[in-house]
């Protein structure tokens, strides 16, 4: 039994600013398209597209697509970085539980959608790297699977990734974002073991706390015992005065936060990732005698008392996620450009695709079912008109998974194609003509 359904979706932007590394030429009906977006003539448009900035224009700076052609991502990846006078790093590591809003959050701070996302845990399988470049700095964005512990891998039969990537981000990061979903009643009052193994076992990699979700939340002070907790009422080496660093609904204006300072002084928060509270963690370490006698003390705590800062916001819409951006992007450190500045992520075409489709699958079906369809890509092709043509096979191990998948008269599947379809465009900022194709495994 198959099914195959087709989703159409239309160009609606385009700003590669760095066509001319592939000898790209914008046809008409592009500048057309692109004029349309930005409200301006075709010159200007062109402008655009090429990254030519527009002087009178007061547009933020619009992040570049990815090439759905795999040499063309492999090249870019590949080619030398487009150094600026005065270049600066920051490798940001993004972790915390599962369905926490990591993926969310690093889509808001590139600007595009390229990491999936769904209300199902463990829609990100592995390590994935997505750049932010503006001016002269270039943050690196780690977005890991939630931490989990082995026996919850091995019982679920999880992949190994699963368990690895998160630890192997902090190895590489300056700076680790630790994020919490405050609308989850159950698991808001405590980091948990995992995170908290995390952050103890790489000290020098200096910790934010981001409290994400915050719009779910009705009553807004909720956030002060939260943060007192989380914080173990120390933040910046410094007693928290949380009654002088927060603003309720009350003061900031109903559903209104601000990020959370541990002090006002731009002196103190402006210290670079690493060389903060070397004395308060001599402190805090000396203090337990052995590894083992640590992790067996951490099992007991809730929070963490040597964070840098603290943020409030809420990533699905955006709110506050500017706020966080500007301050990575002043914690950044001289060094030279990892990546050309037209990357976006380090994964390919065909991984972004997949992980797209795969997150539809997840929102769309239920229980275990998503986990166990397989994808299969079996065309991957440039259209007579630039357009991309993409034919996947679903392959699924019960008849009564194929009728799920599939809908009555198809609308299930033809929703999936049409959302996922709609998602890739705006990743690749092309034509996209995604067929899916719904097949028993025999």
């Amino acid at each position: 039994m198959a099914a195959v359904v087709m989703g159409r979706v239309i160009r609606a932007a385009a700003g590669h600013r760095g066509a001319e590394l592939f000898g790209f030429r914008p046809t008409q009906r592009r500048l057309k398209t692109a004029a349309r977006f930005y409200g301006k003539d075709a010159a200007s448009a062109f402008g655009h597209l090429l990254g030519v900035a527009d002087p009178e224009s007061d547009r933020q700076q619009i992040p570049p697509a990815v090439s759905f052609n795999k040499a063309e991502q492999e090249n870019l990846l590949v080619h030398k970085p487009d150094q600026p006078e005065n270049p600066k790093v920051l490798r940001v590591a993004i972790i915390g539980a599962p369905n926490a809003g990591k993926s969310t959050l690093s889509n808001q701070l590139l600007g595009r959608k390229v990491f999936p996302v769904s209300k199902k845990v463990h829609t990100t399988r592995c390590q994935a790297q997505g750049v932010v470049t503006e001016g002269d700095t270039q943050l690196i964005l780690l977005d890991t699977p939630g931490l989990i512990s082995r026996l919850k891998m091995k019982r679920h039969d999880l992949e190994k990734s699963l368990l690895q990537d998160p630890w192997d981000s902090m190895q590489m990061a300056d700076l680790v974002l630790v994020l919490v979903d405050v609308s989850d009643k159950w698991t808001r009052h405590s980091l948990g073991f995992e995170v908290l193994k995390c952050l103890f076992l790489h000290p020098k990699v200096s910790s934010v706390l981001v409290l994400n979700k915050v719009d779910l939340l009705k009553k807004k002070s909720i956030l002060l015992d939260l943060t007192w907790e989380l914080t173990e009422g120390i933040v910046k080496g410094k007693k928290l005065n949380v009654k002088s660093v927060i603003k309720t609904s009350a003061d900031a204006g109903e559903g209104n936060t601000s990020p959370l300072w541990a002090s006002s002084s731009k002196e103190e928060t402006s210290g670079t990732p690493g060389s903060l509270f070397s004395d308060e963690l001599a402190d805090y370490t000396d203090r337990l005698q052995t590894e083992k006698q640590q992790l067996r003390d951490l099992r007991e705590k809730k929070g963490w008392p040597l964070f840098q800062d603290v943020f409030m916001l809420s990533a699905v819409n955006g709110e506050e996620v500017h706020t966080l951006k500007k301050y990575l992007l002043t914690l950044a450190r001289p060094s030279p450009w990892e990546f050309h500045s037209e990357v976006l992520t380090t994964q390919s075409p065909q991984d972004i695709c997949d992980n797209i489709i795969r997150e539809k699958l997840l929102e769309y079906l239920p229980q275990e079912v998503p986990y166990n369809v397989i994808q299969d890509t079996v065309l991957w092709e440039e259209g007579p008109s630039g357009e991309l043509v993409i034919l996947q096979v679903l392959l699924v191990q019960k008849e009564s998974h194929v009728k799920m998948l599939i809908g009555r008269g198809g609308q299930q599947i033809s929703m999936i194609a049409q959302e996922a379809g709609k998602d890739l465009m705006n990743v690749f900022l092309c034509d996209v003509l995604l067929k899916l194709s719904v097949k028993l495994k025999r």
